[in-house]
């Protein structure tokens, strides 16, 4: 549940925390902290193998983000397919060449899919990082705003429930926190996004005509179930 609550709303470890004392549970906002980092990856794992396909025509991008007043960036590479099923993070320290050929073949990993189509701004390092990893993938350098053909809009769209998430945190310290923290949030995206078929869980098939209420539910009994298959696992 706090996990849940963190993961999925723009909550301080501390608003998280309160919540739980009205219910009688006492825990430290440490604690919170504690347990986001280490079922946060775990969801992510389960997620990822009950969701659905990837698509073959990836969206890449970074977002970046500032830590210590300002003075440093830090950067995560993130991939959606043309479905909009964000396909995989990596939280880095650079925005180089290393870092984007990293990105890549942690996503080759995870999805076990190779795109035919990779569209990307024109930052430099995406050139060779795609012609190393995807040599056989159509490489189209776009931005966002163009009369006619791809653009980044789609990526840059899926930025917007990170970037949301992010102002109500107090930055990422370290790379390690801020990949586990990136990695269960956009586990949860995924569930809300009917990215994991509930059907595959179990949960029988949620209505396309569903409210908002009840798909708020089938988002809660989803992670539920992927907590019972965890604890089945451990």
């Amino acid at each position: 549940m706090a996990v849940r609550w963190y993961l999925a709303h723009p909550l301080s470890a501390t608003s998280v925390m309160v919540f739980l004392a009205e219910r009688d549970i006492d825990v430290s906002k440490r604690t919170v902290l504690r347990w986001v980092q280490t079922f946060g990856p775990l969801l992510a794992a389960e997620v990822r193998k009950h969701r659905r396909r990837p698509g073959r025509r990836w969206w890449v991008d970074e977002v970046f983000f500032f830590r210590n007043k300002a003075k440093e960036k830090r950067y995560l590479y993130r991939a959606i397919d043309e479905h909009g099923q964000v396909l995989d993070v990596l939280f880095r320290d650079h925005r180089d060449t290393q870092s984007a050929t990293a990105f890549f073949r942690r996503t080759l990993g995870h999805t076990g899919t190779a795109p035919t189509t990779v569209m990307s701004d024109h930052h430099p390092p995406y050139l060779q990082a795609v012609q190393e990893v995807f040599p056989e993938a159509t490489h189209i350098r776009t931005g966002l705003h163009r009369a006619h053909g791809e653009t980044t809009k789609p990526i840059e769209r899926s930025h917007v429930p990170t970037r949301d998430r992010l102002r109500a945190a107090r930055g990422i310290k370290t790379l390690p926190t801020g990949q586990r923290f990136f990695e269960g949030f956009e586990a949860v995206q995924a569930l809300s996004r009917g990215y994991v078929p509930l059907e595959r869980l179990g949960l029988g098939c949620l209505s396309s005509r569903a409210t908002p209420h009840e798909r708020a539910r089938a988002v809660v009994r989803a992670i539920t179930a992927l907590g019972v298959q965890l604890r089945r696992a451990a």
